[in-house]
């Protein structure tokens, strides 16, 4: 039995194998990892206060911000063509893309240092901004390695150096906490933690740095160059989705809602994992299938946008219903106030959840103009939305402002999609809709029975998941199939 989940988890088989392997290794990455940091992140939450978390968030938001270009798509370029190279090919497409990703880092990373600071407006954050710094560099390094894991199919390794910092951080946080409980030890601590995860990353691909300089290819570097630019243009028009809400609301309103606000954002950060692990382990198999196979490339994509529908529907419906409740119980009384935030955010999720597999299937057919559009209508969309709805409602309009944005940058992306490759999932989608129906009247009721939100959550899971036995979902016998060609 153990040699046989060894090679399950391991070794790749079979297409919906390797799917499954890449992905329980991408979950016990980005999951357990975040999991573990979540600890650290709560404790720090209540301890630090609204106003004080508010701070760090702050200043790591406006350090990333100055980093727009730390990933111009070369982490993306470099698991596409990576999943597609033979091992001398990927050699020299690593060798390149490092050379070129340490030059971004250090513009970067100079940047924040020396421009950031003139646009601190929140009294405290300036002094964080050199250790933001920091934790970019490492966190970079880490990132760019986890894409050379990621075009080899070797999860595991990503998985590895992920956990490393996550528990780095962790550890960290609570003794630099126990020492002082301000943002700039509670950065201290992120940074040595995302130390720790960059050291094992290279540790563990040190095979792959001999001869760097020598394998580097300035015709590759302008190959890069021509595929990567439209992720330089999508990377600063996402990053209107991702930081502008809390600079503007730093701006227009208060630490606390800064620190309210981003509490609010990681609860959404961790669900959207579910999607962004999907993403990753499917890309180097659409990759193939894409230039290969288009019929199969469909049938593909309709069973992952509908298994992602299957996990999504709950989850939106769930938070909707939930939200006030799920925030005290993680963050505390003083961000209960943030619950009618997060239960906007849930509204779009389903939909968003969907549009993050499609994406990564468009870039599969080397269409990344289609992204740079979606990218473009949903960052403009946010900031005059954030501008115009923030004054009058502070986090909820800026919540607000992301549904919208969302709702329009996504319909535009499955347009996209079905123009390239016409699949459909909603014939597929009846009994999930019909399920999670059922399951939102249940949750409700328990609501307003004032039952503990924890047995809430459990006891709607269980009526959603046995509806969709009731209903005979095809979803379960392809999760039985995976396991059953695999011999586990």
């Amino acid at each position: 039995m153990f040699s046989r989940i060894k090679s399950f988890l391991l070794e790749n088989k079979t297409t919906k194998q390797t799917v499954a392997k890449n992905t329980i290794w991408l979950s016990i990455s980005n999951f357990g990892g975040r999991i573990i940091k979540a600890a650290i992140v709560i404790y720090g939450a209540r301890v630090l206060g609204t106003a004080g978390y508010g701070v760090f968030s702050y200043a790591t938001t406006l350090a990333g911000f100055f980093t727009l270009f730390v990933d111009p798509g070369i982490n993306a370029v470099l698991v596409r063509e990576g999943a597609k190279a033979t091992p001398e090919e990927r050699h020299s497409l690593f060798s390149t893309t490092l050379v070129m990703k340490a030059v971004i880092i250090a513009v970067s990373v100079a940047a924040v240092v020396t421009i950031a600071p003139l646009f601190s407006t929140l009294p405290g954050a300036k002094e964080l901004l050199p250790f933001a710094a920091l934790i970019i560099i490492f966190d970079s390094i880490r990132e760019f390695l986890s894409s050379l894991f990621r075009s080899e199919e070797k999860m595991q390794w990503d998985a590895a150096s992920f956990l490393s910092a996550s528990i780095g951080i962790v550890v960290f946080g609570f003794i630099f906490l126990k020492i002082s409980a301000t943002p700039l030890f509670f950065t201290k601590a992120y940074v040595v933690g995302t130390a720790i995860g960059a050291f094992v990353a290279i540790s563990l691909s040190r095979k792959s740095f001999h001869k760097i300089l020598h394998e580097a290819s300035l015709k590759r570097m302008g190959f890069i160059l021509k595929t990567a630019w439209p992720f330089a243009i999508t990377s600063v028009l996402g990053t209107l989705f991702t930081t502008t809400d809390v600079l503007i609301i730093s701006w227009m309103k208060t630490a606390s809602d800064v620190g309210i606000y981003s509490a609010v954002i990681r609860i959404v950060q961790l669900l959207y994992l579910i999607p962004m692990v999907i993403q990753m382990s499917t890309l180097p198999i659409f990759s193939r299938l894409a230039k290969n196979d288009p019929e199969k490339f469909r049938a593909t994509l309709e069973q992952i946008v509908s298994f992602i529908f299957l996990i999504s529907v709950p989850l939106s419906l769930g938070g909707i219903i939930l939200g006030g409740q799920i925030m005290h119980l993680i963050f505390g009384s003083a961000y209960a106030v943030g619950g009618i935030t997060f239960s906007i955010f849930m509204i779009g999720l389903s939909f968003d959840y969907a549009a993050n597999i499609v994406g990564g299937a468009i870039f599969a057919y080397d269409h990344q103009k289609s992204l740079i559009v979606s990218s473009a209508i949903g960052g403009i969309a946010n900031v005059l939305l954030d501008l115009l709805l923030i004054p009058h409602w502070g986090m909820e309009g800026s919540a607000i402002a992301t549904l919208f944005s969302q709702i329009f940058s996504n319909t535009y992306l499955w347009y996209a999609m079905k123009k390239l490759n016409n699949f459909s999932i909603f014939d597929g989608a009846k009994k999930i809709i019909v399920s999670g129906v059922i399951m939102a009247l249940a949750t409700t009721l328990l609501w307003l029975a004032g039952i503990n939100v924890v047995i809430n959550i459990l006891i709607s899971g269980v009526v959603y998941f046995g509806m969709l036995f009731a209903l005979k979902e095809p979803a379960f016998g392809e999760i039985k199939k995976i396991f059953i060609s695999t011999s586990i």
